[in-house]
């Protein structure tokens, strides 16, 4: 039985109206994969979080045989709110060749197709590990435990193909992202008596300069990685909280921040050296004022990069199925980097733009689903 172009949109629309934003359960998605593929005869493996609220799902269609191949996505997707949509963010439309909708990009139009397909692989000779993760979008939280479970109950597979959107150019390295908190604690005064106080907003402010300091640093003196668009190593600082009243000297400020890191720079030596820039330079003088003020710096989430690799299986299957003979690299980070950690060869290559994920009105073009629908029955027939 092969699977129409149809069959292909109707998942995808089934998928879409899922709204598996990362502050919610994606388990009404995974329980809809599950029936699905119990349908197809393909028995699932539910890892679920901590609390419960959310499950990976991992499933082997084909023979439980070592060399298979995994197609990797992540379930989730990002917030629609105060973006200016024109139609429903959850249900599929199609204008002018494009599908809009939360996650036809980024990345449901990729499971869409591989669901889909599931038909098709009856002959596979080597099997296809189908792996959905959850809160990808927040920190890859959910994926390492679904490479632990992979890891220790499927035969190992040869390469891992994560379907992230790359307008099917294969992909063979990405950034790593670290994500941080930093609290400032500072001494309350009234804010005409600044001699006596200690702010904690000041003191943020003066500890964010210094971070854009080095971000700047490094966009001027590197390191450099070719093949990457910025080709270093960024520091962002993207949320700010501090202070009670304007008349309040402030006691607390927080802010998060993130590192989008090379292989060649990773957060490690930037987190342990603003952490001794905060003990050696700004908590002497504050506890000079306030004796309980001071800075503490958490590391939220951590995905490494994907790292180039040479004589990578996966990447040498991925050029081929997609008929290329060149590599690129993206600067936003993904799971393959959690899976060449694991050891698992892995590659990057899926349908639609990154330029359209996040976006309001988030679209895929029909060519490009085609395109990806092209791709994974060439890997069904190098598996069958």
């Amino acid at each position: 039985m092969s699977a129409r172009m149809s069959d292909v949109l109707a998942m995808l629309e089934r998928l879409v109206a899922f709204d598996t934003i990362s502050r919610n359960s994606n388990l009404d998605l995974i329980d809809f994969v599950k029936g699905w593929l119990a349908r197809h005869g393909v028995e699932s493996l539910l890892v679920q979080s901590d609390d419960g609220t959310k499950a990976n799902l991992l499933a082997t269609v084909g023979p439980a045989v070592p060399g298979g191949v995994v197609l990797s996505g992540h379930t989730d997707v990002v917030p629609v709110e105060g973006q200016p949509w024109t139609s429903d963010p959850f249900r599929v439309v199609e204008r002018s060749g494009r599908l809009y909708g939360r996650g036809t990009c980024d990345m449901k139009a990729f499971l869409a197709i591989a669901l889909a397909l599931v038909p098709e692989m009856r002959g596979l000779k080597r099997p296809i590990h189908l792996a959905l993760s959850y809160d990808e979008e927040i920190g890859c939280r959910g994926a390492p435990r679904l490479i632990e479970a992979m890891l220790g109950q499927l035969p190992r597979p040869a390469a891992v193909i994560v379907g992230e959107p790359t307008e099917m150019r294969v992909i063979s390295a990405h950034k790593g992202i670290a994500v941080l908190r930093t609290v400032v604690t500072g001494h309350e005064a009234h804010s005409s008596q600044t001699h006596r106080g200690v702010s904690a907003v000041t003191t943020a402010a003066r500890l964010i300069t210094h971070l854009d300091d080095l971000a700047r640093q490094r966009a001027q003196d590197g390191p450099f990685s070719d093949g990457f668009e910025p080709p270093y190593t960024t520091i962002h600082v993207g949320t700010v909280h501090g202070g009670t009243a304007v008349n309040i000297i402030s006691r607390e400020c927080s802010f998060q921040w993130d590192v989008r890191s090379i292989s060649e720079d990773g957060p490690e030596a930037i987190l342990e050296g603003f952490r001794e820039y905060c003990r050696t330079v700004v908590e002497p003088p504050m506890r000079r004022i306030g004796p309980g003020s001071g800075v503490t710096t958490e590391l939220l989430v951590e995905a490494p990069a994907l790292a180039h690799e040479d004589h990578n299986p996966a990447i040498e299957l991925a050029c081929r199925l997609a008929a290329v003979d060149t590599t690129g690299r993206v600067p936003f980070a993904a799971e393959a980097g959690l899976f060449q950690r694991a050891g698992l060869p892995s590659v990057i290559c899926g349908p639609g733009s990154i330029d359209q994920a996040h976006q309001p009105d988030e679209f895929i073009t029909l060519e490009q689903v085609r395109a990806g629908l092209g791709f994974q029955r060439r890997l069904i027939d190098a598996l069958s």
